[in-house]
C-alpha cells in the first residue's frame, strides 16, 4: 500500500536523515536522565516510590514514550503494508500505543507537579545568602540546584532584590530566579499539551486513511489546525533557545523535524491511497 512512499523517499540519504534524527531522539533520553537524576536529588531527597518517580523523571519518562510511539507511526505510516496490519501485529501496535500514551498522560501529570513546586516558596528575611546557615540549595533555574558553601554563596543572586525558600525543601532562590524558572515550568506544561493535540491529531490521520473515520471539518481545517499547534511547539522551542537549556531546546528541535516526517510519511500515504482509488475508477 505505500510502495508510492517508497518510490519517493526510499533514497539512502533521506531514510539516513529520518533514522539519525530518530537515534538523536533516543540518546536525549540519557541527557535527560543525567539532569533529571541530579535535580531529583534535591526535590526527592526522601526517596522515590513508584507513585513519585514519573514526577521526578517526567522528561525522560515523557521522551522515552515518545521515541517509541513515534516508531510505531513510522511503522504504520511508512515501514508496514496496510494489508498486514490485522489480528495480532494490529492489536500489539495498539497495546504499544496505549502503554506510551499511558506514560506521556502521566509524564503531562510530572510537568504540573513540577510546575506547582515553583510556587511553593515564601519570602525570608535577609538580604545576603552568605549569611545563612544550614544545608540550602539555590535554585539557578528548572532541574538545577547548586549546593551553597562559603566559597561560592557569593555567586549566586548577587544582583538579587531579594530571596524566597521553598516550603518544605531546603531550597532558596531570588524573585528573579525564581520567575523565569516558573515560566519555564509553564512552557514545559505548555508544550506537554500541544504535544498530545499533535498526538491526537495524528490518531485521527492514520483512522481517516484507514477508512475508520471521515470528517469534511477535519479535511477543511486541519491544515490550520496543525500550523496553529505547531506554531505554538516552535514558539517554545525558540524561548528554550533563549532561556532554557541546550537539552530542552535541542530536543525540542528534533521533535519539531521527527513530527515533520511523519507529517510526510502522512501526505505521501494519502496520495498514494487517491492514485489507486482513481485507477479503480478508471479501470
Amino acid at each position: 500500500m505505500k510502495a508510492l512512499l517508497k518510490h519517493h523517499f526510499n533514497a539512502w540519504g533521506y531514510q539516513a536523515f529520518k533514522y539519525l534524527v530518530y537515534l538523536l531522539l533516543a540518546y536525549n533520553l540519557v541527557l535527560f536522565y543525567q539532569e533529571e537524576s541530579t535535580a531529583a536529588v534535591v526535590t526527592f531527597a526522601a526517596g522515590f516510590t513508584l507513585s513519585n518517580f514519573v514526577e521526578a523523571f517526567s522528561a525522560t519518562v515523557d521522551t522515552a514514550a515518545w521515541v517509541l510511539l513515534l516508531l510505531l507511526f513510522e511503522l504504520e505510516t511508512y515501514t508496514i503494508e496496510d494489508e498486514q496490519i490485522t489480528g495480532w501485529t494490529k492489536r500489539a501496535m495498539h497495546g504499544f500505543r496505549i502503554f506510551c500514551y499511558f506514560f506521556i498522560v502521566y509524564a503531562f501529570y510530572g510537568y504540573m507537579v513540577k510546575l506547582g513546586l515553583t510556587f511553593n516558596f515564601s519570602d525570608v528575611q535577609f538580604s545576603d545568602l552568605c549569611t545563612i546557615s544550614g544545608d540550602f540549595k539555590y535554585m539557578e533555574t528548572l532541574n538545577e540546584y547548586i549546593q551553597l558553601t562559603q566559597q561560592n554563596c557569593s555567586d549566586y543572586g548577587y544582583n538579587a532584590t531579594s530571596y524566597l525558600s521553598h516550603d518544605s525543601l531546603s531550597i532558596l532562590s531570588s524573585k528573579e530566579d525564581l520567575f523565569w524558572t516558573q515560566a519555564l515550568a509553564w512552557v514545559d506544561v505548555i508544550n506537554a499539551a500541544a504535544w498530545l493535540v499533535v498526538v491526537l491529531m495524528l490518531e485521527y490521520d492514520v483512522r481517516v486513511q484507514l477508512g475508520k473515520y471521515s470528517s469534511a471539518f477535519w479535511q477543511k481545517y486541519s491544515k490550520v489546525i496543525k500550523s496553529s499547534v505547531y506554531l505554538i511547539l516552535f514558539v517554545a522551542s525558540v524561548y528554550w533557545g533563549f532561556e532554557g537549556t541546550f537539552v530542552d531546546f535541542w530536543d525540542s528541535f528534533l521533535w519539531l523535524v521527527a513530527f515533520f516526517l511523519i507529517e510526510l510519511n502522512i501526505f505521501e500515504w494519502q496520495a498514494e491511497v487517491s492514485e489507486k482509488k482513481q485507477t479503480v475508477l478508471t479501470n
